[in-house]
């Protein structure tokens, strides 16, 4: 399975710090978040490609030197016009019949990408307290999505949309439509799927989204290494026989 690492933001928020690193290499315990994010996958992946604009020549070297994966590829996004479009620059080259989808600066534990990557079609979900601001995902009786809402005017703990997403290849075929903030979100294949499939709504047991500072600094106090993948040698090895 192709695994699309959407690593191409400014990461504005945390700036300074992104002023001379993309935010994707930004360190955690002595470790780039994107290695974080490539030591988590699944080993039903078994080639990433990492889409990049800001500071590209930095995560490309990253990329060059990381041992979790030897079939990678970056793909510039040369007008960033948001999440949907980022995907949509890969799909010339995805090669799976599905695909793995992840924001580039959050941590997902590994348990729960495995289990994601084991559906037809679906994305993690976490519970949140403050759904005004997130993306918040409404079920069917079946406990697959009804609805993604934007910031719904909501109060208690809603189910919010993480970022991890796997697609059928299809699905990138069709034409995405330019948002009310005049980008192309991923959400909107989203949608498109759950008209035509069941999508599946995997709850996530962790999440950790580094959008601010103090996010960033609250992962250096975390035992990451329980939730995040610590087997990459016996990842990398099961997805070497699986070439053979």
């Amino acid at each position: 399975m192709d695994a699309i690492i959407l690593a191409a933001g400014l990461g504005t928020r945390l700036r300074p710090h992104t002023l001379t690193t993309p935010k994707p290499l930004l360190p955690i315990r002595g470790r780039p978040i994107l290695d974080w994010t490539l030591g988590a996958l699944p080993v039903a992946v078994d080639r990433v490609l990492v889409v990049i604009h800001y500071l590209p020549e930095q995560v490309q070297e990253y990329m060059g030197k990381q041992r979790h994966f030897s079939e990678w590829q970056t793909v510039f996004q040369e007008h960033p016009r948001g999440t949907g479009d980022a995907v949509r620059a890969c799909r010339s080259r995805i090669r799976s019949e599905q695909c793995l989808v992840l924001n580039g600066d959050d941590l997902f534990g590994a348990a729960d990408l495995a289990r994601l990557a084991a559906c037809p079609a679906g994305f993690l979900a976490h519970p949140v307290d403050e759904p005004r601001r997130f993306g918040i995902a409404f079920l069917k009786p079946d406990g697959t999505l009804d609805r993604l809402v934007e910031k719904p005017d909501l109060d208690g703990r809603q189910l919010a949309n993480t970022g991890a997403y796997v697609f059928p290849r299809a699905i990138f075929e069709r034409e995405l439509t330019l948002s009310p903030r005049g980008e192309y979100e991923i959400t909107e294949y989203v949608s498109m799927l759950a008209a035509q499939q069941p999508v599946h709504v995997v709850e996530a047991k962790f999440w950790l989204p580094i959008g601010t500072e103090t996010a960033w600094k609250d992962a250096e106090t975390q035992d990451l290494e329980s939730v995040l993948s610590s087997t990459t040698v016996q990842h990398s090895a099961e997805r070497s026989a699986q070439r053979l």
